[in-house]
């Protein structure tokens, strides 16, 4: 089965720490690429720098930044191939965000 990891941080958890201590969660992240299982991801960059679009009456509305209001902000993804769920979760409980207060939100893909 295919699940998509999407993690959500919060902003200010950075805050503060050291130069080691950021390399440390940064090398956690890239450690978690190097499993078989985990088949795609990436980082993205601050939520600062998104445009969210909408569509009204057929015309764009562009808004500078996430247009939600929300504690945590989407700061990357993986696509994991596992057998199921429970492995999945495994998975995501290892990444520094769930245990640094954000939020893991674990979902099936739609395979065709």
């Amino acid at each position: 089965m295919k699940f998509m990891l999407l993690i959500n941080e919060l902003p200010e958890v950075y805050n503060g720490l050291d130069d080691a201590e950021l390399q440390a969660i940064s090398a956690e992240y890239i450690a978690l690429m190097s499993d078989e299982r985990v088949i795609g991801g990436e980082r993205l960059q601050p939520a600062e720098t998104a445009t969210t679009l909408r569509v009204s009456d057929g015309e764009r509305l562009l808004t500078d930044g996430p247009f939600a209001g929300t504690k945590e902000v989407l700061g990357g993804y993986y696509i994991l191939d596992v057998a199921d769920l429970d492995t999945a979760l495994d998975i995501a409980a290892k990444t520094p965000a769930a245990r640094l207060g954000g939020v893991i939100e674990v979902r099936p893909l739609v395979e065709r």
